[in-house]
């Protein structure tokens, strides 16, 4: 019997001594770093960040928490549905695109405490920092649709998203095996990225059905949360002639409750009254998913509002409670659409504001909410609609951009990657404000000049034999 006891005290011992070597040695793989400046999220905003500030600071002073390990220009997904470009030519490495004087944390955020200045990564890394940057995007919330995720997982059910790189190439499949029926394009009830996106893709989806001869026996509908098509007049305008051109239906304030892909079923409900829902049949539908910042940010309620945004001020993009905190991009309150336009100039805003605030002085630096979106409405054609907080137009070439053309179309195509690629993720480029001032000096609202003594804008200014019109 004291042979027995003997024995099984020792292997409890043993168990026991095993378990904390183990105990002992996942605590020393848990590392503990410090820096400057922590950028959370290597995306547009995080990388562009990142890149003008090893710039600005000594070497290793920069720590970026990213846990992809592929990079995405997803302004290029549209053109990827509809069959332009391939996903494999919106995407690079991350470490291709982030600047070789930062450190890459390959891992993502699971919390952060704002008060004692550390954030602490999901394999449980303590991350120190002088000043922290939250650049996290939003995430793809698919859970909000039942029926949507099992979807489009399935590659024979018509459904399909452009918000997401491994679906986008999905919607061109769809396009091309679609023969005739209801076509249904959606926009969610809530903040999302790229806010022209989904009409975008109806447009194509109707130039393309109208290119391989099914567009008679296609009926298109549209519908969106939103009580309008689009939030700026201008551009609304000019998109309500292009949905009646091609004989698209909008349906205003109609949301998507639930797919149902065994009876190619979609169910819907209005805004102004949510429990009166419908039921739409489909032969192809493409839904934009119901968005939301990551979780941790989610779980942070002393830095959000309830939503889960980075609460910063809309102006200067400071924390509005800690002063060491910015955010830009996706994930913050400030009320503009949210497109990598606004970063470009969010990027050079939030510079200026935090190395003043690195020098103790107050940000001084403002945004004024300017925001892009092209809005593709064929191959060949796009409206480039520019426009600031208020939905104020604010426009860069000296022409009516809200008319349809060739150039915004190949801009789109061709000149914002190459930006994007080239000169924004290298902290270079800040938005078109230095263009417009060459090329459009005296503003967007100019619609012609007329060199008799007439000038004709939309606003007053003191000029001798000129000629005012509002």
């Amino acid at each position: 019997m004291n042979n027995i006891l003997s024995k099984i005290s020792k292997i409890r011992v043993s168990v026991s001594s095993s378990t904390c070597r183990s105990l002992s040695l996942s605590a020393t793989q848990n590392k503990n770093y410090s820096c400057k400046l922590l950028v959370v999220g290597g995306g547009s905003g995080g990388c562009t960040v990142a890149a003008k500030f090893t710039k600005r600071l000594k070497k290793d002073s920069v720590i970026v928490l990213e846990p992809s390990s592929t990079h995405y220009y997803q302004p290029l997904f549209t053109l990827v549905g509809a069959g332009v470009k391939p996903v494999s030519a919106t995407c690079r490495s991350e470490k291709s695109v982030l600047p070789l004087a930062a450190t890459w944390i390959q891992d993502a955020a699971e919390s952060i405490d704002a008060r004692k200045c550390y954030v602490k990564t999901v394999k449980g890394d303590v991350i120190n920092y002088e000043y922290i940057v939250i650049a996290v995007g939003l995430n793809n919330d698919y859970c909000k649709v039942p029926g949507l995720s099992e979807a489009l997982k399935d590659e024979n059910s018509g459904v399909s998203t452009i918000f997401d790189p491994a679906y986008c190439e999905k919607t061109w499949r769809d396009m091309r095996r679609f023969q005739g029926g209801d076509a249904v394009f959606t926009y969610p009830n809530s903040p999302i990225k790229c806010p022209g996106a989904p009409q975008k893709i109806a447009y194509l989806a109707d130039s393309y059905f109208t290119k391989a001869n099914v567009r008679s026996k296609a009926n298109i509908v549209y519908n969106t949360c939103l009580p309008v098509i689009f939030g700026v007049k201008k551009y609304a305008d000019a998109l309500l002639k292009v949905v009646e051109r091609k004989n698209i239906k909008v349906n205003y304030q109609t949301v998507l409750k639930e797919v149902r892909p065994a009876e190619k079923e979609a169910v819907f409900y209005n805004t102004a009254d949510p429990n009166k829902e419908f039921t739409m049949s489909y032969s192809m539908l493409h839904a934009t998913p119901p968005m939301c910042t990551p979780e941790f940010l989610r779980n942070s309620p002393n830095m959000t509002d309830a939503a889960g945004y980075l609460t910063v001020d809309k102006y200067t993009l400071q924390h509005t409670k800690y002063p060491n905190v910015y955010g830009l991009g996706d994930c913050t309150t400030t009320p503009n659409s949210k497109t990598a336009a606004a970063v470009a100039k969010q990027s050079y805003v939030l510079e200026q504001n935090l190395l003043n605030t690195m020098k103790k002085d107050e940000p001084k630096e403002q945004y004024n909410g300017y925001g892009a979106c092209p809005l593709v409405t064929s191959y060949n054609t796009c409206i480039i609609a520019e426009f600031l907080y208020d939905g104020v137009p604010r426009e860069t070439l000296p022409i009516n951009q809200a008319r349809e053309s060739r150039l915004a179309y190949y801009m789109k195509r061709d000149l914002f990657p190459f930006l994007y690629w080239n000169f924004m993720l290298k902290g270079n480029y800040n938005g078109p404000e230095f263009v417009r001032k060459i090329i459009n000096p005296f503003g967007n609202d100019i619609f012609f000049l007329r060199f008799n003594y007439d000038i004709y804008v939309d606003r007053k200014v003191d000029c001798k034999k000129v000629k005012l019109l509002m």
